[in-house]
């Protein structure tokens, strides 16, 4: 454990505990919180007030909803502050969130809730921190939210872990760490930093008094005395540079390693621990190497995306396992029918000597791209600490198999392998089974490489040449002024004389005429085709279309011409070469050229989303950068779908307020262009704080994908 190397402060914990499963914690929590004074610092990932902290438990006098509960202490003591920072989630995750506080809880002077969106493109916020009085903390995987309550017993079904429609959610199980002395204090100290970084001002310091002991009477310590490691990532972002103290740690734990390392995680897809865990299982002396994992994600996407991506790495484990010391489980539970028990725990134990337990998975995501926070003790040589890291581990181990600590501990001194010990006890019901986490070749093949998925850095970090970065707000600018623009002709259209001169009705039969015959959609897709050879700007083919098939023919016309033009030309590239191309597109593209070399799907989004040369340009250099035909086809479907619908619904309701001018269409007409405004609001407050964000290129106005 080294300071700025591979973590951020060591700091010396009187009292430590490891709290197992969601029970655990959230009945520590609550009797800390109850002894509360100044201050109660919540950074998370995610955040209910409607969630039940006691569940299988006797009441104990208060509401037993969290933010109840909350209320009920801000209530009882006066000197109390309550400070929420939870992350300002994606869209995509808008049925699992609560959007907004209960009034009564939001109206308190007293508590403090806000959303950190202070965080590059497509990354979250996932520490998961609570600190009570800045004199005790709690570090892990696990946030006030629904369906994380369980307890070891993890029954199949129970009647009061559900979400908050009552639906029920499965067996979940994750581990949470409880220190504090110094090193609670330090965890408030980066608690703070981070509510400051995402709002702007300092937490409120407490006042000094005599404070009760908020350490929770009903938990034992496995600890006492023993130095803690925090350890963090912190993506690059507005000028800071990135913290990889995560990684830093994992690469140097593992490498430590002598006889056994022990993973529980939910998932494993970072490259840099796979070269870690691959370089180990080729050692002829290499450690045992146990790991537990997730292996029913939940729902299609993950299922066939980070599924994919950890089913890769596990078949290059598995190759270079000569010595078959490498065993992967998963918690079975046969009454949940073909799924298993949550694996949400992100805990490493490497031989008696080093535990860690966080809120980062063993993905790139978390070693690079998103905010995380690991704590992790070290024996050193003290008995102590050494027993109580088997002890921790003899108690995961117990859970999953369904046995005493003392079965496993009987088990493991028989010859000191925990692959042995495993072996020895497993057995049909509730048990560790082996898992596969085999993928078809067929859904490989289509899956993109991980830096599409699970980025280990931010987007524009990765794609955007930095060299090519003109300023993006005055075409930012320029594209909003351009909308409004549109509104304003449209309303000319309807309040000047200039279309009673016009017989609209007469042009829209003729154009209807056009487009109603059989050869319509062959002579369109023949206009993209052709139009892609001579470098003519694609958004203008898009709204002829759409202005002659309607939104949704004019869509999939658009689509399929744009996609047949896209790959014509990158066809072309191909042929041409990379020599002829960059001496046709010019020397400002060879750095365009290497990013869609190495960078694969990922690079053909950016560039369709964020276009830094006219469509066609972009195309042939794609072809001639010898990137994949396959790579470059996916990234150019996904690319193209968000910005041609919205400009197809909003080309569509310009021709019908031409066609029935009113104050219904304009007004419709006005809302449509409100949300594309928004969307470049959103950029660019995005930009403003990324100073050297993506940006587009000057000479690419003609021709945006």
């Amino acid at each position: 454990m080294r300071p700025r190397r591979n973590c951020w402060r060591v700091a010396r914990a009187e009292r430590a505990a490891f709290l197992i499963d969601g029970d655990a914690y959230f009945h520590a929590f609550r009797e800390a919180a109850k002894s509360a004074r100044e201050t109660i610092v919540i950074v998370g990932w995610d955040f209910d007030s409607r969630i039940r902290l006691l569940i299988d438990r006797e009441p104990d006098g208060l509401p037993n909803e969290l933010g109840e509960f909350l209320h009920a202490l801000l209530i009882r003591r006066r000197t109390l502050r309550i400070y929420v920072l939870t992350w300002d989630f994606h869209m995509i995750y808008w049925k699992e969130r609560q959007w907004w506080l209960p009034s009564k809880l939001a109206a308190h002077r007293r508590l403090h809730f806000l959303k950190d969106a202070v965080h590059p493109l497509g990354a979250s916020h996932h520490q998961k921190i609570v600190v009570i009085d800045g004199s005790l903390a709690f570090v892990g995987g696990l946030d006030f939210a629904p369906c994380r309550w369980d307890s070891p017993r993890h029954a199949a079904r129970h009647p009061d872990r559900t979400l908050a429609d009552g639906s029920p959610c499965r067996p979940f199980h994750d581990v949470q760490m409880m220190v504090d002395g110094a090193a609670a204090s330090a965890l408030a100290e980066l608690a703070g930093s981070r509510w400051l970084r995402a709002t702007g001002y300092a937490l409120a310091s407490p006042v000094p008094r005599a404070a009760e002991d908020p350490w929770p009477a009903s938990v034992k310590p496995d600890l006492r005395g023993a130095d803690v490691a925090i350890a963090r990532t912190m993506p690059e972002y507005n000028g800071e540079p990135a913290v990889k103290e995560v990684e830093s740690l994992y690469v140097d734990s593992l490498a430590a390693a002598r006889r056994h390392i022990y993973i529980e995680t939910q998932y494993l897809t970072s490259r840099g621990i796979a070269d870690c865990l691959a370089d180990r299982l080729q050692e002829r002396d290499g450690p045992e190497i146990v790991v537990i994992l997730h292996p029913n994600s939940d729902g299609w996407l993950e299922q066939h995306t980070m599924d994919v991506l950890r089913g890769r790495d596990l078949k290059r484990l598995r190759e270079v396992d000569r010595f078959h010391r490498l065993h992967l489980y998963y918690p079975r539970l046969p009454q949940l029918h073909g799924q298993c028990i949550s694996m949400h725990s992100k805990v490493c134990i490497v031989d008696d000597e080093i535990a860690r337990v966080g809120s980062a998975n063993l993905s790139n995501r978390s070693m690079g791209f998103d905010s995380e926070c690991d704590l992790a003790v070290e024996a050193g040589g003290d008995p102590r600490i050494a027993r109580a890291i088997r002890g921790f581990r003899t108690r995961l181990l117990a859970e999953h198999l369904d046995v005493s600590p003392e079965a496993v501990e009987r088990e493991f001194r028989r010859d000191g392998s925990l692959i042995g010990a495993i072996e020895r006890l497993r057995r049909d019901g509730r048990s560790l089974d082996i898992f596969s986490g085999s993928i078809s070749a067929d859904v490989d093949e289509v899956v993109p490489d991980a830096e599409l998925i699970d980025p280990s850095r931010p987007y524009d970090a990765q794609l955007i040449p930095k060299a090519h970065r003109p300023p993006a707000r005055r075409q930012l600018v320029m594209g909003g002024l351009g909308l409004l623009s549109l509104i304003l002709l449209a309303a000319f259209w309807q309040w000047s004389p200039v279309r009673e001169q016009l017989n609209v009705a007469e042009l829209a039969r003729t154009l209807d005429d056009l487009v109603s015959g059989p050869w319509a959609a062959l002579v369109t897709l023949g206009v993209f085709l052709v139009g892609g050879i001579v470098v003519m700007p694609v958004l203008l083919l898009i709204a002829v279309t759409v202005l002659a098939f309607g939104p949704w023919w004019g869509f999939l016309y658009a689509f399929i011409g744009m996609t047949a033009s896209a790959w014509l030309t990158f066809g072309i590239g191909r042929l041409l070469g990379r020599s002829l191309v960059d001496r046709l597109a010019g020397a400002r593209l060879k750095q365009i050229n290497t990013m869609l070399r190495s960078k694969g799907v990922l690079a053909v989004i950016t560039l369709r989303v964020l276009p830094l040369a006219p469509f066609s340009i972009i195309n042939a250099v794609a072809g001639a950068s010898q990137i994949r035909t396959k790579d470059f086809l996916i990234g150019t479907i996904i690319g193209e779908l968000p910005g041609l619908l919205s400009l197809a619904l909003f080309v569509d309701q310009i021709n019908e307020t031409i066609r029935h001018p009113g104050p219904g269409s304009i007004a419709m007409l006005a809302v449509l262009a409100a949300f594309i405004l928004l969307g470049v609001a959103v950029l660019q407050r995005w930009l403003q704080a990324h100073p050297d964000g993506p940006r587009s290129s000057r000479g690419g106005g003609t021709g945006r994908s």
